[in-house]
């Protein structure tokens, strides 16, 4: 059985982990992948405590597995942390702090109540803030995404991390979709992938049928990396630029930036009311390249079992036979 210094870290039987992609995680995802083995992850940006605290008794209610919950550090206030540190976790999931952000506080208080801390960094440096922070693992995140990532493909950035923080364990995240993606990240010395593309195409994920269909349909040649989703929300993301599908709205607003700072308020309303009816193509779609690996809605579970499987034979029967007795 595939097994390497996360799964002992975290408790958990495989190293798989559910991104923690804020609105786009739930209850049941999070069970689902950490009944599989793996570790789920609540995205919490935005949330109150008392959501926070229910939302934790769901997840405990349908799963006694280890699960983490996460915060964007730039948005998160000494509230949010607090109602995260309260729902006691297993593991606080962190991610795009401000540079005078005081991580080593943050993470401080979760070691105090027993909470693991597990920073992602798209870059090295700040990969290497969050060891010296405290953090007890880093997931690099390459630009190959979904959502807010860096420019940085991940296969150096993982590499590079590696080798930066060693002994930290580190996880890889950004282009991976299946088993071959895990077998990849631990030739590069990472333990363990941190998916988010992949589980979106699930019963479990809280995406309309629509935005469902319009990941199967990618190609995974048309995703964008951009500034527009936040310039319609009007949040600032610390060194971030957003990797979307290149639908209508997308295309429409391309190198119409400076119009669209002016027109932001009517363009959020027609892009939320697009969100309502489930409009794929007037509205925010957060999906990474691996979209093209991606065929079928399937039940998180399945997707954690099916990748470690197909890495355990790669690993097992493919490597090896490259090899010369």
């Amino acid at each position: 059985m595939l097994r390497t210094r996360i799964c002992d870290l975290l408790g958990v039987e495989h190293p798989v982990l559910l991104g923690g992609m804020s609105t786009h995680t739930t209850p049941e995802m999070v069970a689902g992948v950490s009944n599989a083995g793996g570790l789920g992850i609540l995205g919490c940006a935005a949330m109150s405590p008392e959501s926070m605290a229910r939302n934790a008794a769901e997840i405990r209610a349908m799963s006694d597995r280890p699960f983490g919950m996460n915060l964007l550090l730039f948005m998160a206030n000494d509230e949010a942390v607090s109602g995260v540190l309260a729902a006691s976790p297993d593991v606080l999931s962190t991610a795009w702090a401000f540079p005078q952000a005081d991580l080593k506080a943050i993470f401080g208080r979760a070691h105090e109540v027993g909470i693991k801390v597990c920073h992602m960094a798209s870059t090295v440096p700040e990969a290497q803030r969050a060891v010296e922070s405290g953090a007890d693992m880093v997931v690099a995140q390459g630009t190959e995404g979904g959502g807010h990532v860096g420019v940085m493909g991940t296969m150096p950035l993982v590499r590079m991390v590696v080798k930066a923080v060693d002994p930290v364990p580190v996880v890889a995240a950004g282009g991976v979709g299946d088993g071959a993606g895990l077998a990849a990240a631990l030739a590069l010395g990472a333990e363990g992938v941190l998916l988010g593309t992949r589980f979106l195409a699930s019963p479990e994920s809280p995406l309309s049928a629509d935005k469902k269909q319009a990941i199967l349909d990618s190609d995974g040649h048309d995703t964008a990396l951009t500034e527009i989703p936040d310039l319609i929300s009007g949040r600032v993301w610390p060194g971030a630029y957003a990797r979307t599908k290149r639908n209508r709205l997308i295309e429409d607003w391309w190198g119409r930036e400076g119009e669209l700072r002016y027109r932001r308020t009517e363009v959020a309303a027609l892009v939320a009311e697009a969100h309502q009816t489930g409009d794929p193509d007037n509205s925010v779609l957060y999906t990474g390249q691996t979209a093209g690996l991606i065929n079928d809605v399937r039940p998180v579970g399945d997707i954690v079992r099916d990748i470690v499987a197909d890495a355990e034979d790669i690993l097992k029967n493919r490597i090896p036979s490259m090899l010369n007795p």
